[in-house]
């Protein structure tokens, strides 16, 4: 079975790992939403040994990922589960902190929503990264990526380069602030969200889970 790779992925992948090692502590575990091709999955659980890493997307994109998660043997990677933003029961996941690469821009708005309020229902003491190009203050960054969020509208209209004021209100909304906004290569950009709520309080919505009846992964 040829595995597809992304040139992005190979790319992007080091600069990515440099902030993750900033961010991402000794011991957690780390949900991925949009493990794509498993490329990142492979690379930053072999450089990150001390972290267990889960992968997450749409069914359909799980035979490659998990491909690569099996050839890889890596004891703290594991195989991806099912995860669709909008219908996904967040509240059954046991994670630490939440990366996510390139999706924003591809998903749907409402699923980006979606995303937002789940994440900040697993975050306490742990962050949300998210990469990808993104608008700064309603403006684009850069010529690229105009055309390129004209690409996505053409390919799909409810696809399109996302603002950061109103990721920042949703992150708000789902209890979440900015705390670092990192610029990377090719115009793109990382955004570093942590918990604004208290501890107790997230405590006690994962035990609201918990008494619905959510299994932890």
């Amino acid at each position: 079975m040829q595995l597809p790779c992304s040139q992005a992925c190979e790319n992007n992948k080091r600069p990515i790992l440099e902030v993750l090692r900033n961010w991402i502590k000794d011991g957690e575990t780390v949900l991925e939403v949009g493990s794509g091709t498993g490329q990142h999955a492979v690379y930053f659980a072999e450089s990150l040994p001390t972290v267990t890493w889960q992968c997450a997307d749409q069914k359909q994109h799980h035979p490659v990922i998990n491909r690569r998660v099996a050839d890889s043997h890596l004891p703290n990677l594991l195989p991806a589960i099912e995860l669709e933003a909008e219908t996904f029961n967040w509240c059954q996941i046991v994670a630490d902190s939440v990366f996510s690469s390139n999706t924003a821009h591809i998903m749907s708005w409402s699923a980006v929503e979606a995303m937002f309020v789940g994440v900040g229902q697993i975050i306490t003491d742990g962050v949300f990264i998210l990469y990808g190009p993104f608008n700064r203050n309603g403006t684009f960054t850069s010529d690229s990526n105009q055309r390129f969020h004209r690409s996505l509208q053409l390919s799909a209209p409810h696809m399109g380069v996302r603002d950061d004021v109103e990721l920042v209100e949703l992150a708000q909304r789902s209890g979440m602030r900015l705390e670092k906004d990192i610029e990377m290569p090719a115009n793109n950009r990382i955004l570093v969200w942590k918990s604004s709520k208290h501890t107790n309080a997230k405590r006690k919505l994962h035990q609201t889970c918990a008494n619905m009846g959510n299994k932890a992964l």
